[in-house]
């Protein structure tokens, strides 16, 4: 039995043709039966897999985004011809294997002229909108092979100009021994934290009162920060040492501030049966108990300053990934005495005051000292905050590992306040701005007094090892305070822009922190002389 025909065009004979093979023939022109027969088969092609395929072709040679199943603006287009036309166009495209009406081929129809190439609204990549959406990887390692480029050349130079400036003394000498007093103090500081546990033990039995236990830990709080001062000015010793006694006694202090400030309000809660806003976890209960010896001193030794009885513990000691941590501590610890020896040293030594000499000698050398200052102030944050905090916390099963956040896409200085050093961060909300905050004072006033605690820790540990006052670094950490206020302003005035990022790096990492150096060289060496 034979098959029918396709159906013939208006105006011809209403017989069916005779034979299954013989071609109807070609539509008269100005018809509209080719146009929808070529629409219909090209909505076919569109959804078919082939399609997508050379399309996705087509995008990953034109540079073009393409995301699998998303429709063409063809495929979204109705059909509007109805379902006679729809079966017509695919009667049509039937032949020749699915190559298209009249024999046309439109498997490739994504790489002709007549597919659209502007398919929707996109910013360019490195415009304001989306320039933070992109991936800049290229460009990183552009930036890399730029930075190596670059300080081969110097390395190169300062050698050939200066020669091999470590020292075989470098790590230890014979002058190192007189610091033994020194040594001595730093060994005997855990004799305090056992004073406060000692008058902790007597406050929650009731031996003593609260206000003479807060009398006896401000006391010892008092003794603990001057000890070290007293030994530090009565004994010639080293810059470096003084710096790291110092270092070791503010840390001390924290903490022992911490320890009472935290056990103060423990005691009220339990003894004086005072009520809380909120519900209380199991975790908060576990951390309403008197301290223990064993508390303490893991308190001590964690990487934290702020007290708590227990903390969030890892499982085990991951002895390999310490070993590693371990050895890259050495290797960066190694890269800071290269970088000071070799390159800062040199620079401050052929200098002149940056206050008395000219100014344009004075913004030469600062800019000179600039990039191994950046460089050094870089590997002293991956050293303390990433490689020896974490080091500490390996191996005493240290859970809270949030030792800094993005502080580089900070955008204004107080967000870098609050991310590049979160013990320090956590430990000034806890004990001095909420506290100021619950007191009735303002919050301004309370981050005047947050930044003016900060300030009076770093100018004792640069002043007093240095064994002058010039409040250089108390001076340096309060100006931030109106740094803040600027760069909150661009923020809000240009909407949320990095111009705040880019002028802490000015300020605290090209003009600020090389200025400090200088200040304090030549303050020192004026001294001696």
């Amino acid at each position: 039995m034979e098959q029918p025909g396709p159906t013939a065009p208006m105006g011809d004979s209403d017989e069916a043709p005779p034979a299954v093979h013989r071609r109807p023939p070609r539509p008269a022109r100005g018809s509209g039966g080719a146009v929808e027969r070529f629409a219909a088969a090209l909505r076919r092609r569109v959804r078919s897999g082939a399609s997508v395929a050379a399309r996705a072709s087509f995008a990953a040679d034109s540079g073009d985004e393409f995301v699998a199943g998303e429709p063409s603006s063809s495929s979204r287009r109705r059909d509007t011809s109805g379902d006679a036309s729809s079966a017509g166009g695919e009667a049509a495209g039937g032949g020749g294997g699915g190559g298209g009406a009249g024999g046309v081929d439109f498997s490739a129809f994504t790489f002709r002229a007549a597919a659209p190439v502007h398919r929707k609204a996109k910013e360019s990549p490195l415009s304001s909108d989306a320039i933070f959406k992109q991936s800049h990887a290229g460009l990183f390692n552009l930036c890399i092979v730029v930075l190596v480029a670059v300080n081969s050349r110097l390395i190169i130079e300062n050698l050939m100009k200066y020669g091999l400036l470590i020292r075989s003394g470098f790590w230890f000498n014979a002058t190192s021994l007189r610091d033994w007093p020194l040594l001595m103090c730093c060994l005997s500081l855990p004799v305090f934290p056992l004073g406060a546990f000692a008058v902790e033990k007597l406050a929650f039995n009731n031996i003593i009162t609260d206000a003479a236990a807060t009398s006896l830990h401000i006391f010892l709080t008092t003794a603990e920060i001057v000890y070290p001062v007293l030994v530090i000015l009565m004994c010639d010793s080293a810059v470096l040492s003084g710096f790291l006694l110092m270092f070791i006694a503010c840390i001390v202090w924290l903490k022992l501030v911490s320890f009472a400030h935290t056990n103060h309000d423990i005691r009220k809660l339990i003894t004086s049966g005072k009520k809380v806003d909120n519900e209380l976890s199991a975790a908060d209960i576990d951390n309403l108990q008197a301290p223990t010896l064993g508390s303490l001193a893991y308190f001590m030794m964690a990487p934290t300053l702020c007290y708590q009885p227990s903390y969030p513990r890892t499982p085990c000691i991951r002895k390999g990934w310490l070993i590693r941590q371990i050895i890259l501590y050495l290797i960066f610890t190694g890269l800071q005495g290269f970088i000071i020896e070799q390159y800062i040293n040199p620079i401050v030594v052929n200098s002149q005051h940056p206050l008395k000499g000219g100014l344009l000698n004075a913004v030469e050398t600062v800019l000179k000292l600039s990039l191994p200052n950046v460089y050094l102030w870089l590997c002293m944050f991956y050293c303390l905050f990433h490689l020896w905090l974490n080091i500490l916390a390996e191996i005493l099963r240290f859970g809270d590992r949030e030792f800094y956040k993005d502080w580089w896409n900070a955008k204004t200085i107080d967000e870098y306040w609050r991310k590049w050093n979160m013990p320090v961060h956590k430990w000034i909300v806890r004990h001095i701005y909420f506290p100021c905050m619950r007191n009735g004072i303002s919050k301004e006033v309370a981050v005047f007094i947050s930044f003016f605690v900060s300030a009076v820790l770093h100018e004792l540990c640069v002043a007093v090892p240095c064994r002058i006052l010039k409040f250089w670094a108390f001076l340096g950490i309060m100006l931030q305070i109106p740094l803040i206020v600027l760069t909150s302003y661009l923020k809000n005035k240009f909407r949320d822009t990095m111009v705040g990022n880019m002028i802490f790096w000015f300020f605290f990492c090209i003009y600020g922190q090389p200025m400090c150096v200088l200040l304090y060289y030549h303050d020192v060496m004026n001294r001696i002389n």
